[in-house]
């Protein structure tokens, strides 16, 4: 079996060991190398390799970041490559995912490369593995700081939109409506998904169906019940819910 193969690490030396350590396996093809999370995500969706070696700190995106906008379930086997980082290998070491420490040596690294090879000959330790990387990153998820970005696949384009150019959330049954600007774009979260990943100093929510960027509101008018119609600089009007409403009444207070 060939294991089509993607390197992604930001450093080229980092990148040259590990190709030139794959180059002695007779069953590896390298696809590609990335030297960004940008990069690997796009590489990602793209060739769907079978093997990917993912750096943990990386430019644009890191590693943790790349598998949150693939999603596990569409994830390849991953051996993640990191420098010392206690919280990152302790995360490792709990959930039983493989990793290879900077420096690593080459019995190390043709360990990591063996359990990757028995995981893709074996549809249930993949099963496992994968059920261990989701627990593993939703331990990580609640550890990290908020989104800076979110990233919006449509079609063949992958698109990374930064939260502050963010207007406003719309719920769309499983889905989210992104609104920014002029564009709308859609993806595959839910509400509260999407409020715990949002800084709450920047976004909050008025609705059930609604999340709005606090430094997009120009206006706050008093509605019925106790409620508000919340008006954005675009001149797009919400309307709250009385459910929410305590939230508004603490943005008035610490303002």
């Amino acid at each position: 079996m060939v294991i089509h193969t993607l390197i992604a690490d930001d450093e080229l030396p980092a990148r040259n060991r590990i190709r030139a350590l794959l180059k002695q396996e007779k069953d590896i093809e390298i696809m590609e190398e990335c030297s960004n999370g940008q990069q690997a995500v796009e590489m990602i969706l793209t060739l769907k390799p079978d093997l990917v070696f993912l750096d943990i700190q990386m430019p644009e995106m890191d590693g943790f970041s790349v598998i949150e906008a693939i999603g596990v379930e569409n994830m390849p086997i991953v051996i993640f490559v990191t420098a010392f980082d206690k919280y990152a290998i302790r995360a490792f070491d709990v959930h039983a995912v493989d990793y290879l420490l900077k420096p690593y040596t080459p019995e190390r690294f043709r360990q990591a490369l063996d359990r990757a090879r028995s995981h893709l000959e074996n549809a249930v330790k993949d099963l496992d593995l994968r059920e261990r990387l989701m627990a593993m990153m939703e331990h990580i998820q609640k550890e990290r700081e908020y989104l800076d970005r979110i990233v919006v696949k449509s079609d063949d384009r992958i698109l990374f939109v930064k939260t502050e150019m963010v207007d406003w959330i719309e719920a769309a049954d499983n889905y989210v409506q992104i609104h920014a600007g002029p564009e709308t774009y859609i993806i595959r979260k839910t509400m509260a998904e999407m409020e715990k990943r949002l800084n709450p100093d920047q976004f909050i929510r008025i609705h059930r169906s609604a999340i709005v960027n606090i430094e997009k509101i120009k206006e706050l008018q008093h509605w019925f019940s106790g409620e508000y119609l919340v008006i954005l600089s675009n001149g797009q009007q919400i309307q709250s819910s009385r459910h929410y409403s305590d939230r508004l009444h603490q943005l008035i207070r610490k303002n």
